[in-house]
């Protein structure tokens, strides 16, 4: 019996960036039947499909709330509608720094705050933002920072400050891609700040490589996902992907610098043979 799995996408880029390219045969080779649509897509039935797995829904940043509300009307989501909306606002990583995780030090800016600017190099990003957009490097121009900063409160949006962690100028950061809680394989992914631009324009271009995580970071890419789960109160299995981006710190110990659960890119053009077909394994539990 054939299963219709939906890969959700977005109009500017309607089936991803190439990276599953082997995971619809390893699906097929399970009786499913993919397709890619865009989520807005409204001449799309997701509701009839037995999975849609958030893939390239890149453009949701400046439609956030109409795209939490079309995952709201999803039943077969993967990663269900609440991992969406808990995920898609990186204040969650305040919530894992709270929770005694090693993350990179984050602080949020709301709109018409004003911060006590960092001394040492720094980050601000949008709270709400994908494929490294609005993404800024600064040292002491505290000016050029301000500036920075108003442009996204402009927009009512809300800012992260992160202390620079200068170890991924040599070292780039390292990510672990999980399926059904449990992991596949990693890659590593140099600096993007001031990297290309997409011809799409949703994400910046980026220099990946295979990678194996030294124990340590392992045992931080795991801890996240329990931390996050736990917060969630869900199981690991109950989650389809997982993407933990590691870097390390200026004292060498790892940090975790995000958690993606909605839409990353899982590397697997970097990954062994396999990981398809892990992948596919794990779409078919979320149906058990």
């Amino acid at each position: 019996m054939s299963r219709t799995a939906i890969f959700a996408s977005c109009a500017k880029m309607p089936e991803g960036d190439g990276d599953e390219q082997a995971v619809s045969a390893a699906l097929d080779d399970l009786g499913f039947t993919v397709r890619w649509a865009a989520w807005d897509d409204r001449s799309v039935d997701f509701a009839d499909a037995e999975v849609v797995v958030l893939r390239a829904t890149w453009d949701y940043p400046e439609r956030r709330a109409e795209f939490l509300d079309w995952c709201e009307s999803v039943p077969a989501l993967c990663n269900p509608a609440a991992v969406a909306r808990w995920n898609t606002d990186k204040s969650y990583l305040v919530e894992l720094l709270d929770a005694g995780l090693p993350v990179v030090p984050t602080t949020l800016v709301e709109p018409g705050e004003k911060p006590d600017w960092p001394r040492t190099p720094f980050v601000v990003k949008p709270s709400v933002g994908a494929g490294s957009r609005g993404v800024a490097r600064f040292g002491a121009d505290a000016a050029g920072a301000e500036e920075h900063l108003r442009t996204l409160h402009a927009d009512d949006r809300t800012a992260l400050i992160q202390p620079y962690q200068s170890s991924v100028d040599t070292q780039g950061e390292i990510a672990l891609s999980y399926f059904g809680g449990i992991y596949s394989h990693a890659f590593t992914k140099a600096a993007m700040l001031g990297s290309t631009v997409d011809p799409s324009g949703l994400y910046l271009e980026e220099r990946v490589a295979a990678a194996v995580p030294a124990p340590e970071v392992r045992a931080l890419a795991e801890d996240a996902m329990d931390t996050a789960c736990s917060l969630l109160g869900i199981l690991r299995a109950e989650l389809l992907y997982a993407r933990a981006d590691i870097v390390r710190g200026e004292d060498g110990d790892p940090r975790l610098l995000e958690l993606e659960l909605v839409e990353p890119t899982l590397g697997f053009r970097q990954a062994d043979a396999g990981a398809p077909l892990r992948f596919a394994s794990a779409v078919r539990q979320q149906l058990a």
